[in-house]
């Protein structure tokens, strides 16, 4: 055993009374746990755990000994009798290995209590670590499958955080502290993002995505055949939201022999894990298999550790990540890596939105130090409309459509776009500002919006109220009516407003209803997404008049395009020009390297010369500004 796990048990048996009696002290993941036989002795030692935490600057969960723990039965009728019955208590699970009971309710802050009372009360009378989680009022197959898989291989996943627990905390070996980052996909290109961050000591990936214009071939994942990517090498990889571009590849490191842990956000997990099954369902019906299996994304699971925003967690033996709101989706987050003891403080933004929508707040611009950012410039070239406009312009689009007798397709991503859209024309529809025709909800956007009722803490403001203090859930509203894939007595039927995946009409039943619809002038398609180059949906709002596509058959159509097609910018998830400066002028804390990623060459060089012209303003004098090609590496220590 090392050095400093030695140290690190010495504090924790020197300030723990003896009359708790430890039994062990495990290093699970990025937690310390220390199991005692006697709980209640340090029932009012609060203080005491944080002064020790504080100390050996690690993450420490108190738990109890196997042997002190209450009989599970008993243990169900204590949590019954301990937690208001409002509380609507669905299910009750044991994690054995962990010492862990998950509880899952309809209004989880019951089961909480005030400043954590009952939740504390359950464990020092069960003496079982309660673990509390949202059972959502739309049932969403996705969550359920995750937490029974999790509960159901609870041996794996306590031997798994034991082996990840004994990499993160091991005796440093070098005294080299150079910093090294390299561009592996998504830079000077939009698509498969991915970042190596090396040291001396460790490597850490953040982002494996795939490449949502490529069907197949060597650019359809990052570049992970080069020699710094040696799987059984990366201490951690970080994983900022759940969309494939950014997540889709991860399932292909566990096939190929990574075997570490996978940090992101709660819904960022349940998403991405949906999102991957979807993209393996979708290509085995197009015949464009991806390479890996079903078998990788549940693995994949198993080695994932959620974290809340601005948690700060160890990951590597010198890199501690924290986690800020990105305001691109549900879950999004920037990535804070904090280097040695100082030495260097990387923020990765992934896609973010630097202005509040009605699904989500506005990112974080604050950070305890940045040293180097990596940041998006999707739409750098560009300013798009603000959201008063756009609201206003799809809402005109749509009389306008109705009122000849036509129906409107707006395809969505199924995260983010889709429930931003649902909330927008909810609003409209209360309102009266448009009439009340269905509104046809079809492909993930529905799994996906019960995933969003499944936490609603991290929904903007009003949405989050609406929800928890006035039970009045906008996601369902009476105008939605929710349909299974594609209809032609809708696509062809009275007027209405069909949101359906996927976004860039790469597949999904958004293509279907595209192809029935696309020929009739009455009709509309409004695109409300971004669209990326190669994309049947970039043609599209680029303008074609006729595109071809190819059916399950293998026999290619022939699509006129009479009906109306329009974008609505407003509703990206992404920062536009404006909304970018502005982020860096207002960073608490400016870098000394700006590279630029996420974006096309031509928008990525526009802002590039945008930011060397106006660094003075925004106060970014001595910064030096840096647009990497793919396999680029930059020493930034």
């Amino acid at each position: 055993m090392s050095s400093l796990r030695l140290n690190i048990i010495a504090t924790i048996y020197n300030n723990i009374p003896k009359e708790a009696g430890i039994t062990k002290i495990e290093f699970e993941g990025p937690e310390i746990a220390i199991y005692v036989k006697n709980p209640t002795i340090l029932a009012d030692k609060t203080e005491l755990l944080k002064k020790i935490a504080k100390d050996i600057r690690k993450r420490i969960v108190l738990k109890a000994d196997e042997k002190a723990r209450k009989d599970k039965k008993e243990t169900i009728e204590i949590i019954k009798n301990i937690v208001p019955k409002e509380a609507e208590i669905t299910d009750i699970k044991f994690d054995d290995e962990l010492g862990e009971v998950l509880i899952k309710a309809k209004k989880p802050g019951l089961v909480i209590g005030k400043g954590g009372t009952i939740q504390n009360k359950i464990f020092f009378e069960t003496f079982w670590r309660p673990i509390i989680v949202r059972e959502p009022p739309l049932k969403s197959r996705t969550y359920d499958s995750i937490l029974t898989h999790i509960y159901n291989e609870t041996e794996y996943r306590a031997k798994m955080l034991k082996i990840f627990g004994e990499r993160i905390h091991r005796e440093l070996l070098f005294k080299d502290r150079n910093v090294r980052i390299t561009a592996l996909g998504g830079f000077q290109e939009v698509g498969r993002s991915a970042v190596l961050v090396e040291t001396p000591e460790s490597k850490v990936l953040l982002d494996v995505g795939l490449n949502p214009s490529v069907s197949y071939g060597e650019k359809l994942f990052p570049k992970l055949d080069i020699d710094q990517v040696r799987l059984e090498d990366i201490d951690a990889v970080v994983i900022t939201h759940a969309h494939l571009d950014h997540c889709g590849m991860v399932p292909l490191l566990f096939k190929y022999g990574y075997n570490g842990p996978v940090y992101t956000t709660a819904p960022t997990r349940d998403i991405m894990a949906l999102m991957q099954l979807d993209a393996l369902d979708v290509a085995e019906k197009e015949g464009r298999p991806l390479p890996y299996t079903a078998k990788e994304v549940r693995k994949e699971l198993l080695h994932t550790i959620t974290l809340d925003y601005e948690e700060v967690t160890d990951i590597a033996p010198d890199i501690k990540l924290t986690f800020y709101n990105a305001g691109h989706i549900l879950g999004s987050a920037m990535a804070h890596l904090h280097i040695g003891d100082g030495t260097h403080n990387i923020v990765y933004t992934g896609d973010f939105k630097y202005s509040r929508t009605k699904l989500l707040d506005k990112a974080n611009d604050e950070f305890p130090r940045v040293d180097t950012l990596i940041m998006e410039t999707t739409y750098g070239d560009h300013e798009q409309e603000n959201r008063e406009e756009a609201e206003a312009k799809l809402i005109e689009i749509i009389n306008r459509t109705i009122s000849r007798g036509g129906r409107v397709l707006i395809p969505v991503l199924a995260v983010g776009r889709g429930q931003e859209i649902m909330l927008v024309l909810n609003d409209a529809m209360k309102k009266k500002l448009i009439p009340e025709v269905p509104i046809y909800i079809t492909g993930l956007v529905e799994e996906i919006t019960a995933i969003h009722n499944a936490y609603p803490e991290m929904l903007s403001r009003e949405v989050r109220e609406a929800i928890l203090y006035k039970d009045e859930n906008p996601f369902m509203s009476e105008f939605f009516h929710r349909i299974e894939g594609y209809r032609e007595d809708i696509a062809q039927g009275e007027p209405s407003i069909i949101l359906a995946t996927s976004g860039m009409l790469n597949g999904g039943p958004a293509v279907e209803f595209f192809k029935t619809m696309a020929p009739d002038n009455k009709n509309s398609i409004i695109f409300v997404s971004y669209q990326a180059e190669g994309t049947l949906g970039r043609k599209v709002s680029d303008g074609a008049q006729e595109i071809q596509i190819i059916d399950r058959d293998g026999r290619i159509e022939n699509i006129q395009i009479k009906m109306e097609v329009t974008k609505v910018e407003g509703f990206s998830g992404h920062s536009d020009r404006r909304q970018l400066l502005n982020f860096l002028k207002n960073l608490n804390v400016k870098p000394k390297n700006l590279l630029l990623n996420h974006g096309e060459p031509g928008s990525i060089e526009s802002f590039r010369r945008l930011v060397e012209r106006e660094k003075e303003k925004i106060g970014m004098k001595g910064t030096k500004v840096y647009a990497p090609q793919i396999l680029d590496s930059i020493r930034v220590v």
